[in-house]
């Protein structure tokens, strides 16, 4: 299978670190970046060696390019990715996928005009840990899903704020925790249960008053598939404790993962201080089994060192080109990114708890 032809829209912090899992994809070459300021991104294309253009029509004319990655801060994400769709290029766009479910749905639509593929950023669901939940409710060894529990306890302090003059406002960042930090988790939570029909749900600030948005949320849910659930987010917990995701069946069996732990990873910036690994696991037969879950996650983080950050970027990057190559549909559609959108547009809708 011929690589497919990829270029980066943006020369940012997550672009660095998608560089590098392009590396070390099988199926995707890095040859091109775009973006409006033609020093930074003439200085990120001599790094990475490739060329450098101004737009995604200069990276499919003059490199070739066949496929883009949007990693421009999120509120670009829309005007990014429709540039690049109408280019002719199949997009692979960072979370969240946009700042609305209106966002979404032009970029939907330009992505069927263009008779191309679009997909999300959720490098998370390659997670092993991740993986053998989705296996086991596939399998129906939970019965059905019928409760989850999704917790985030981290820390943002001001120094991550003020590193991007865009963080920490309505205007340009579209929201806190929910829009930047949590849909991720969002995205295996209605991975595991399906979509979610509906919320009720708080957030606020707690200890932030340095921006305007939310550093925290709460809300109690209930799926599409009769299911229940409670999601918990913060960035207010110095210098951040974990994030899980807990899925039980109706059959009384639960599995679980803990996808961060300690301080939490920021794109470009710092890696993964503690390996994801499966926290819970009482499958009927399979209890003896979270031990060893646990060594074999271990064993493997120890094994890759720093290029275990990229490695899940990179088996995102490879699903990705092989539905381009093969004419199917990617592991996350933009359906799915919207999904998680969706979720977030609700939440804050919700009631607002003053600080």
């Amino acid at each position: 299978m011929d690589k497919v032809r990829v270029g980066l829209a943006g020369y940012g912090k997550a672009a660095g670190l998608h560089a590098e899992a392009i590396w070390g994809s099988a199926f995707a070459e890095l040859v091109s970046v775009s973006g409006r300021n033609r020093e930074r991104r003439g200085s990120f294309a001599a790094r990475w060696n490739t060329g450098s253009r101004e737009t995604a029509a200069g990276m499919v004319k003059h490199d070739g390019v066949e496929a883009v990655i949007v990693t421009t801060p999120h509120p670009q994400h829309c005007e990014g990715t429709i540039e690049a769709l109408e280019a002719g290029c199949h997009v692979l766009v960072e979370k969240p996928m946009a700042v609305s479910t209106a966002q979404c749905a032009l970029m939907m639509a330009a992505a069927k005009k263009a008779g191309k593929i679009l997909s999300v950023i959720s490098q998370r669901r390659w997670f092993p840990a991740c993986q053998r939940i989705r296996r086991a409710i596939d399998q129906g060894k939970l019965g059905k899903p019928s409760l989850l529990q999704l917790t985030i306890l981290g820390w943002r302090d001001q120094a991550y704020y003020t590193s991007d003059p865009w963080r920490g406002r309505w205007d340009t960042e579209g929201g806190g925790i929910l829009i930047n930090q949590a849909p991720h988790q969002i995205d295996l939570m209605n991975w595991f249960m399906g979509p979610v029909e509906e919320v009720k749900g708080y957030w606020g600030n707690i200890n932030h008053p340095y921006i305007e948005v939310e550093d925290s949320a709460a809300a109690a849910l209930r799926f599409k598939n009769g299911g229940m659930g409670s999601v918990l987010v913060s960035n207010s917990q110095k210098p951040g404790i974990y994030a899980k995701i807990h899925v039980h069946g109706s059959n009384g069996a639960s599995a679980g993962v803990q996808t961060d732990g300690g301080a939490m990873f920021i794109a470009g910036v710092s890696g993964i201080t503690e390996p994801p690994l499966n926290d819970l696991w009482t499958i009927p037969g399979e209890e003896k089994l979270l031990e060893q879950f646990r060594a074999e996650d271990q064993a493997f983080f120890k094994n890759m060192g720093e290029k275990a950050t990229a490695w899940f970027f990179s088996r995102q990057i490879d699903d990705f080109c092989q539905a381009i190559r093969n004419g199917t549909l990617p592991s996350v559609t933009g359906e799915d990114g919207t999904e998680t959108v969706k979720f977030i547009e609700t939440m804050y809708k919700e009631e607002h708890v003053p600080a």
